[in-house]
């Protein structure tokens, strides 16, 4: 019994151990790529928390595995606190510095991640590759020491409500999918063309622009003043500020075809740092 224990403590410090490998080399190869390709973490927080978490199974495999005197052992967790402990340290210094605005979609799949200088105010979009890396795409200007909301409007669609330098309301979508089949851009305001209808929410589609009509009160956008963000969204401006964001549902299929009738359903979204749902609409008909 007590041979087979000690099996299995030997099993579990070896998986320890390579655990810590794993967490060592995915370091070494973090500062490789971070150097050679200007990628990042998609959360700074992470290189720090890995450290940690290297730390840790490796000093709790060395006292599985290796049988050591106390002092030894003192030793060692002397030196592995003191290290969890700088690192810690210095993770909450560098979220100080670089605020770190990271969320993870609903089906887990994308992650939308901005670092914000908290001094400055100076904000900047990171697109995700493979989960935990992300490379900087698009500068986007905060008013320092503001809130920003952040809503997923979809599983691949993440919209951002913030207050800009000059302290007018914007919104930036940062958008993971497509409608159609992958191949080719298209155009958010055309592929909706039509009417779309929930309860006391109206969206106009035409060839002159978007009308937004909520509780009996109705907003002309021309197309001039609508901003499209990847082929999933637009944001409609009014006195250079966001106004409404719409966007094209999961369900929504984007046909090649222009005999084919829409499919699917569009995605209201209301400018403001209020609390507010999305609004889902269905087509009625087809302009």
């Amino acid at each position: 019994m007590k041979q087979k224990r000690n099996k299995l403590m030997k099993l579990v410090g070896w998986i320890f151990f390579l655990f810590a490998l794993a967490f060592f080399c995915l370091q070494m190869g973090y500062l490789f790529v971070h150097s050679r390709y200007q990628v990042e973490y998609i959360d700074n927080r992470l290189f720090y928390i890995i450290n940690i978490f290297c730390v840790l199974c490796l000093i709790v495999a060395i006292f599985i595995l290796l049988t050591l005197t106390k002092k030894i052992r003192i030793a060692l967790s002397s030196v592995a606190l003191l290290f969890i402990i700088v690192n810690t340290w210095l993770l909450i210094k560098s979220n100080q510095q670089i605020k770190n605005i990271t969320s993870i979609s609903p089906d887990w799949v994308q992650v939308f991640s901005i670092k914000e200088d908290v001094a400055s105010g100076e904000a900047m979009y990171y697109r995700s590759y493979y989960g935990i890396l992300g490379r900087a795409k698009e500068r986007l200007s905060f008013y320092p020491q503001e809130e920003v909301k952040l809503e997923w409007l979809a599983n691949d669609i993440a919209a951002v409500t913030y207050k800009a330098e000059d302290q007018t309301l914007q919104q930036f979508i940062a958008t993971y999918g497509d409608r159609g089949s992958g191949r080719s851009y298209y155009y958010v305001g055309a592929e909706m063309h039509g009417s779309w209808q929930a309860d006391d929410s109206k969206v106009i589609s035409d060839t002159e622009g978007i009308s937004i009509i909520e509780n009996g009160k109705t907003e002309w956008f021309p197309w001039d003043n609508i901003v499209q963000f990847g082929t999933l969204a637009v944001v409609l401006m009014k006195n250079s500020e966001a106004a409404w964001t719409i966007a094209l549902d999961e369900n929504f299929e984007v046909h090649s075809e222009a005999l084919v009738p829409t499919t699917g359903n569009i995605i209201l979204y209301k400018a403001t740092m209020e609390q507010t749902d999305p609004i889902v609409l269905r087509c009625e008909d087809e302009y």
